[in-house]
This record gives C-alpha cells, structure tokens and sequence, in this order.
C-alpha cells in the first residue's frame, strides 16, 4: 500500500513538473492563440453548427428566449425526463419546461434540431449600473450545417408563431363593455373589463351536429387564413349573424366561438354611444384576436335607413320655447347622431382595416326588421339561424344535464320508449333548448327516468296546444310575449331616447298652449 501512494506522489509530482516547463515554454498569449486554432479546427470539421440564445441580451430582455421556452413546453411534457413546472400569473394553465443543462429533441421538415438549457453561474461584478440575476441562462441550437440555410428563418418564425398561441392560450380571457357615456379610464381606454368564466363550448352547445361542424371549419379557416385575406386585399375579419327566437342559444354561441379561438369579447353597448366618431374610437381601442358583439342589433337603437329621408324632414319640429331649463339643440342633435352609416362604416369601412383577425357578431330576435345594408355579404359573412330544439340537439341537453351519452340514449332498454317518443314529439312541440334546459335542471333530482318523462309531457303539452284552433293562439301568446320582451329591452336600454321624447313632448304642448293664449288675446281685442 505504501508503493502504490509513493508511485501515485511521483506521478502528481512529475505533471506538476511538466506544467511549469509547460507555461515557462509556452507563454498565455500563446496558448490562447493555440485554443483559437483548436476552437476553430474543430468547428471546422464539425457537421454541425451552433447557435446561443442567451436571458438577456446585453442590458435587455431577449424576445426569442423566452418564445423557445414556451414551444419547448409544448414537447417538453412528452419527450423530456426531468422537468420544470411553473405557472404564470393571469395563466389558466401550467407550462413545463426544460430543467438546467437537459437536452431535449425536436424535428422540423425532417431535419432534427438539438435544443440544451445551459444555465451557469455568474460571476459577481465589482460595479453595475443594472443588477443581474445570478445565473447565467440560455438555450443552445445544434442542427447539422447543410440545413443551416434551409430551415433556420422558417423554424424561428414557427417557434415565434407556436409561443404567440400557446401565451394567447395560457392567458387569461377578458370580457370588455364601453364605458358609461363614452368616458376614459385612467389608461386612457373606453373599455373596462372583467375576467370572462363562461363555460360553453361546442361539445355542450345544443344545436345541429351538421350547422356545428359547419361554423367549426368556418372558424378554423378564418383563423389560419392570414395570407389569403392579405393575397385577396381584404381585411383580414369575418361577420357572423345569429337570428332566431329567445332562448335559442345566441349568447351560449358567442361564448362557446370564444372560448374555441381563445379571443377576448367586446360587447358594445350601442346606448352608450353617442357620435359616430366615438364608435370608431371605440374600434381603434380593440384588440387583434377578439370578437366584437352587438346582441339585439333590432332593438337597441333606432337606426334608419339611409335612402329615406329622416322623420324629421318630413314633420318639422316647433320652434324651440325659451326654456332656461331645456337643453340646448345642439346637446338634442349629438345625442342622435349615431346613424346606420356610421355602423356600416364601423363593420365594413375604412376604420375597419386598424386592426387584424377580428370577429363581428350581430344579434337579433327578427331577422326582417334589420337593413339589408347590414345584412350584406362583407358585414354579416355567415347568417346562423338559432332555430328550435331539434332531437340532435335534445340528445345534447340530455348528455349534459343528465349524464346520459348517445350510446345510452340508442341502446338503453328502460329509456328506449321514452326516447322514441321523444324524438317523435320535440320537432312538432317548437320548444327551445332553454325552455327544455329549465325542464332538466328543474327534475334531474329525481332520476333520469322522470326527468324525460317529465318533458315528454311538456312537449305533449305544447302539442296539444298548437293543434287545431290552439296553434294561432299559441302563436299570438308567442308573439305578445316576444314584444313584451322587446319593448322591456328597449325601456332599460334607452333612458335617454326617452326622456328626450318626452322633453319634446312636453315642448310641443307649451307651444300649444302659448299658441293658444296669442289667439284668445288677439280674438279679444278684436
């Protein structure tokens, strides 16, 4: 034991030995030229070539860093052995990424592409204007020379595009309304906004499986349809209109689009806008990647059609009466001075192009009392009737507050004379899927049995109702109720509208009665 620690003491004392006569031959300037000459020889006869992507770019964030962190989270979760989870604030989802010094493999166009986290430590600096973290971070990009040319600005574009999405996904989604009479918030923005939890989606939306898919690859081709909108000279936005009665599932549609594309809702109050030229502020204030809502487009204001002549032409309103306490005119003419124009201007004009990959939607209880200005190809794109409940869509609302799957419905044999009975009775009854989610909801306590049973006897109800002599008076309740409920939006929407006709009511009956006193005067001096 004692030779082998003498023979391993000459060892190290000889390698000592050498490294003295090594530096005292071979000065520092020299051996750092000699590593150069080796660095690059190596490079040289190397296949592949090398790319650093470091945290920070001299004194400023590196964009692209943080983009490769987030595509390498997508692959990271399936391909990778060790992992970090971390999860950011306003995220709705937990990202993973690569640990320190691991590798991870990722392909594009058949060409292999070797990522590496490289973290170190930094070293302390005497004096810094900007304190900097105390690791080192960043990805190193292997790929083999010949590719270099081919696949480099391609893949960083798509690593860019794929980061973009993943952070628009991950992110929480806002629902936006314009503020109370067009005011600005401390930020200078008309809009405020609240984080949006609506938890349709197109599996539980109850509608036409065919009209689904329908609206499903509209959606899809809008989105990836950057380049054609741009080959075309068209603005890259799409127009949907969705028409039918109350309780159709309008709103649950605008929800379910948002939560499929993961786009932010503006909903425009139009009560609240005053001017044209505060609509399209309002439009420059949005964002790319929203959808931009207008619900009972039919009902909300009164908007005219431009080759008529305004009511006020024809019928001349009396002269104002010297009122201190009446608003002056121009005040009377702002507030009215939201036209049809201006909104065909909004959707489909000029102002329409500041911005990119955006989405109208329009709705309305009574397609027929819209313009057909508005109704046009360019504007509304996509008309999307909201009908009736239909027995597809029936066999959702169960699945969904029952618990029942289509295999269930087709194959159950307690269920099966209940379902027959109700494919046979829901298209005749004309009920729609909020009337029969009100049915479910109210009877799922009970058991799946009598809960369909409950709603066949409502929709035998309803048939028995519209047979016969019960089918106009059914549609008379239909109607009256609909126009209740129109005249009740139209109360609560536009207070101002009428409280100025009631201010120009109550001026024309001043007018009268000044009238009238001039003439029983002049009759008595007469």
């Amino acid at each position: 034991m004692k030779e082998v620690w003498t023979s391993v003491a000459s060892l190290l004392g000889a390698f000592a030995f050498f490294q003295s006569v090594l530096h005292a031959v071979f000065p520092p300037e020299l051996r750092q030229v000699i590593a150069k000459f080796l660095h690059r020889a190596f490079n040289f006869l190397s296949s592949y070539c090398y790319f650093d992507i470091t945290e920070i770019d001299g004194v400023s964030t590196n964009e692209l860093y943080g983009a490769v962190q987030l595509y390498l989270s997508s692959s990271a979760s399936v391909s990778a052995s060790r992992l970090s989870l971390s999860r950011p604030l306003n995220s709705s989802s937990f990202t993973f990424g690569l640990s320190n010094n691991d590798r991870l493999v990722d392909s594009f166009s058949g060409t292999t592409a070797i990522w590496e986290h490289v973290v170190t430590q930094r070293p302390s600096p005497s004096f810094s204007w900007r304190p900097l973290p105390d690791e080192k971070r960043g990805f190193t990009l292997r790929i083999c020379k010949k590719d270099k040319s081919r696949i480099l600005p391609c893949y960083l574009d798509h690593i860019m595009e794929v980061a973009a999405d993943i952070r628009r996904r991950n992110q929480e989604r806002l629902l936006y309304t314009n503020s109370r009479g067009g005011s600005m918030d401390t930020r200078g923005h008309p809009w405020e906004s609240v984080p949006f939890k609506h938890p349709s989606t197109f599996e539980t939306l109850a509608m036409d499986p065919i009209l689904k898919e329908d609206i499903i690859s509209d959606l899809r081709s809008f989105t990836a349809g950057q380049s054609f909108y741009q080959k075309i000279g068209r603005a890259w936005k799409r127009g949907y209109l969705l028409y039918g009665p109350p309780g159709t599932g309008k709103s649950s549609m605008i929800a379910a689009m948002a939560n499929f594309l993961c786009y932010d809702i503006y909903d425009l109050e139009l009560t609240e806008v005053h001017t044209n030229s505060e609509l399209r502020k309002l439009l420059m204030k949005t964002t790319s990647k929203s959808i931009i809502v207008i619900e009972d487009i039919d009902c909300s204001v009164s908007l005219t059609n431009r080759g008529s002549p305004p009511q006020a032409a024809v019928h001349p309103p009396p002269p104002p009466v010297d009122d201190p306490s009446s608003p002056p005119a121009s005040a009377a003419a702002s507030a009215k001075s939201l036209t049809l124009s201006g909104l065909l201007n909004f959707t489909d004009g000029l102002w329409s192009c500041c911005g990119s990959e955006r989405i109208f939607v329009f709705t309305t209880n009574h397609v027929e009392k819209l313009d057909s200005a508005l109704l046009r190809s360019g504007r509304m794109d996509m008309h999307i009737h909201m009908s009736y409940c239909s027995f597809p869509a029936l066999k959702i609302l169960i699945k969904n507050y029952l618990g029942m799957d289509g295999d269930e419905l087709e194959n159950g044999k307690d269920e099966d004379v209940l379902v027959r009975e109700l494919e046979a009775a829901v298209e005749a009854a004309e009920i729609t899927p909020a009337d029969v989610s009100e049915v479910l909801i109210k009877n799922r306590r009970y058991g799946k049995k009598r809960a369909m049973e409950e709603l066949l006897s409502v929709l035998k109800g309803r048939m028995m109702g519209r047979r016969g002599g019960g089918n106009a008076r059914v549609s008379m309740c239909r109607k009256e109720a609909d126009e209740e409920e129109e005249q009740e939006k139209r109360a609560l929407d536009s207070p101002k509208e009428e409280s100025s006709e009631k201010l120009e009511e109550a001026c024309e009956e001043k007018q009268g009665t000044k009238t009238g006193i001039e003439g029983r005067q002049g009759g008595s001096q007469d």
